[in-house]
């Protein structure tokens, strides 16, 4: 069951295309599992079309007609064919083990590199975002856990499958979760089937853990 969502603010800026592109992503592919979000981004975006079809937004009747005129050319268009799409390409690969990713992270499946194992129970594949930041799909098995950690900038997690918990809160699949310099956490899964996040950072993890610093096992893991 989903339980962590995008606050209302941030679901209005998603509609209204304002949300910078990290977040808009993970937005989109919280929303690809969640209808409840979903339905509240279809009221919005409802809600802003019938903002722009006002007249007086335009200041005067005439741009107002051409206005709507543009509209209704637009809205009367055909639909562009979607191209269709192999559902291995919406999957990534592990051991044998295959996870379908949300629609809208399907794009960035061919930009994932293999998974490499880090200490214990857990791994790392890195995803080429270009522009958008740096991202990681991890995978904590049964039992893996990632130190005590804070945050030089802003976290942005989504749990593909499976569920995990941090000493904060637990999460399951299909929740989106926000941490920042406020936030000290150790994630760690008890799942018998593991734990798949997919996460985006803007800066480097701060370990407050003394061997994990020295070690550093975790140097390039943004979770």
């Amino acid at each position: 069951m989903i339980n962590f969502h995008p606050s209302q603010q941030q679901l209005r800026e998603f509609s209204q295309g304002l949300c910078a592109p990290a977040l808009s992503l993970v937005i989109s592919a919280h929303a690809d599992m969640c209808p409840q979000c979903r339905k509240q981004l279809s009221q919005m975006e409802s809600e802003s079309a019938k903002v722009l079809d006002e007249p007086k937004l335009l200041g005067g009747s005439e741009q107002s007609v051409d206005f709507a005129s543009m509209l209704a050319d637009i809205t009367c268009l055909p639909a562009a064919e979607v191209p269709s799409v192999n559902s291995q390409n919406q999957q990534i690969e592990l051991d044998g083990r295959k996870f379908t990713v949300p629609r809208a992270l399907k794009r960035y499946v061919e930009k994932t590199g293999n998974f490499s194992h880090l200490l214990g129970n857990l791994w790392q594949a890195p995803v080429d975002l270009g522009p958008v930041g740096k991202a990681n799909f991890i995978f904590m098995q049964k039992e893996g856990r990632v130190p005590e950690h804070t945050h030089r900038g802003t976290e942005l997690t989504l749990v593909i499958d499976g569920e995990f918990s941090d000493g904060i809160s637990h999460y399951d699949t299909g929740d989106f979760i926000l941490m920042d310099s406020n936030n000290t956490h150790a994630p760690y899964s008890e799942a018998s089937e593991g734990c798949l996040v997919f996460t985006i950072v803007d800066a480097p993890l701060h370990f407050t853990s003394g061997i994990a610093r020295l070690l550093n096992p975790f140097s390039h893991l943004f979770f």
